[in-house]
């Protein structure tokens, strides 16, 4: 007699949502691990995480210079090490050639003002987060220019696994 589990599949955004939480286990960065996956008719075109640029040394080489300075989250960008992940798969569609315009943002993190600025500029339509910070100056911006934004909590959230 074949076994039966009961499986309930997940919804397209929690889908990519899960996708990004994987994405953010390659961060280089000590203090917040942040994925972002980019998407366009259920496809995934670009991924990035939090990390210091291509071939340079990073945080868990050298230890976190903002931990150092007692900075804040969400205050001072400029000195740390790191591009943000929804930087990295902005700038992943430019380096491969790949139009990230019209497509939807999975980031496990809601974004900085810059990189809202970013996600206006290189067409992208909806982000979708699970984790918010306390700023919300990027929601004024994505109202005005008509980006979607929503919050999509994954609390104790699991993969499945058949065997």
């Amino acid at each position: 007699m074949e076994k039966t589990t009961t499986h309930s599949r997940p919804s397209w955004d929690e889908y990519f949502m899960k996708l990004a939480w994987l994405v953010s286990e390659r961060s280089t960065c000590i203090r917040h691990h942040v994925g972002a996956v980019v998407v366009r008719d259920k496809r995934i075109l670009t991924t990035g995480y939090n990390g210091a640029a291509t071939g340079t040394l990073d945080c868990m080489s050298l230890g976190c210079l903002r931990n150092t300075l007692n900075i804040p989250s969400g205050q001072r960008h400029e000195i740390c090490r790191a591009i943000h992940a929804e930087q990295n798969a902005i700038i992943q569609g430019g380096y491969h050639g790949i139009s990230i315009k019209g497509s939807t943002l999975y980031c496990t993190h809601s974004p900085c003002v810059l990189c809202a600025k970013m996600t206006v500029n290189a067409g992208i339509k909806r982000v979708v987060t699970d984790i918010e910070y306390p700023d919300n100056t990027f929601k004024e911006l994505f109202s005005e220019t008509r980006i979607e934004f929503s919050t999509l909590k994954l609390d104790n959230f699991s993969i499945c696994r058949l065997l």
